[in-house]
């Protein structure tokens, strides 16, 4: 129970430097987080960073506006780093994103659970959303455009 309270402590943390500050590098926020008495280190702030669905965007990390609409399935937010939804075969659709920005719409989709997806891989600007069948794919081709305008 401690380390849940601690996580999380240092998880609001994380958000508020965001909000408040600009952080370039893992390593500034680390000594940030370290300053303020937390006992972190880098891959921790990786792993609270992938799991926050903070973003990497113009060089610096930007706190997600607001992981209680997000979690509800509104990816408003996220939507402006979309590029291109687009199909690769029967079962297989690809994202395209702004630089640095599929990790965090990966985390989203992750996050909403959609029966059609039956897993994603993300790089740097670009996510592979697999989906059961041809059915399923065109189907969450529908959301997915719907849901980031795209």
């Amino acid at each position: 129970m401690l380390h849940d309270t601690q996580q999380l402590d240092r998880r609001d943390a994380i958000l508020r430097i965001l909000r408040g500050d600009v952080v370039r590098r893992q390593g500034d926020l680390v000594r940030k987080l370290q300053r303020e008495g937390f006992d972190v280190t880098q891959s921790s702030i990786s792993r609270d960073l992938r799991d926050l669905g903070v973003l990497k965007a113009s060089g610096r990390y930007v706190a997600p506006p607001d992981e209680v609409a997000r979690a509800n399935g509104d990816f408003g937010a996220l939507a402006q780093f979309v590029r291109q939804v687009l199909t690769a075969g029967d079962s297989l659709i690809v994202i395209k994103t702004t630089i640095g920005a599929a990790g965090s719409v990966t985390v989203a989709i992750d996050k909403a659970e959609w029966p059609e997806v039956v897993g994603t891989i993300s790089g740097d600007d670009t996510i592979f959303i697999a989906t059961r069948s041809e059915r399923a794919q065109a189907s969450l081709i529908a959301r997915l455009r719907s849901t980031f305008k795209v």
